[in-house]
């Protein structure tokens, strides 16, 4: 095997372990969320919770190695000190703002259209009448129910994701903290 396949020696065992510390934070606190908005019982709530976190973790972690190397050194070799050995040159506090804002919007962006995905095949959105026909007034009442279902589901997304993201900003400026 030639060396360039060939794992790394060195295993970022403090970003594996605050990542896991993030999302056992975040699950919990996004269940919570989607119980009391959108009336899920608590298996089910902890289970899109679960879904919509580590997906996006996963997702993320993908993006991040994909768009790494190709990062001029200047902003590459202090963003990895900083993701996998907490050290903080300030050089780059300007670009992990506006990292952070982006990669929330995006997340948010992943959690609403895997939640949707997730209740369409899962028949949460609660079931249609069969081939009956439907009069005008309650194709009306379905739509206006739709929306309204839709805004509900991205009020419930975006407050969930903004808790967890605040709870996960404590935690880190908690590290950070000397």
């Amino acid at each position: 095997m030639s060396d360039e396949l060939s794992l790394p020696i060195i295993l970022p065992v403090g970003a594996i372990f605050f990542e896991i510390l993030f999302l056992l934070a975040a699950i919990p606190i996004e269940a919570c969320v989607l119980n009391r908005w959108l009336k899920f019982d608590k298996r089910t709530s902890i289970f899109y919770a679960i879904s919509l976190n580590v997906f996006s973790s996963v997702l993320g972690w993908i993006v991040f190695f994909t768009v790494e190397p190709m990062l001029p050194m200047n902003i590459k070799s202090p963003l990895m000190n900083y993701v996998f050995f907490n050290k903080q040159d300030p050089s780059i506090n300007t670009v992990i703002i506006s990292l952070s804002f982006v990669i929330f919007m995006t997340a948010f962006l992943v959690k609403f259209l895997l939640m949707k995905i997730l209740i369409m095949f899962m028949n949460e959105g609660g079931k249609r009448p069969e081939t009956e026909i439907i009069s005008s007034q309650k194709r009306a009442s379905y739509i206006n129910m739709s929306k309204l279902q839709n805004t509900n589901l991205i009020a419930a997304t975006l407050i969930a994701n903004s808790f967890s993201y605040s709870f996960i900003t404590f935690i880190i400026l908690i590290r950070n903290w000397r």
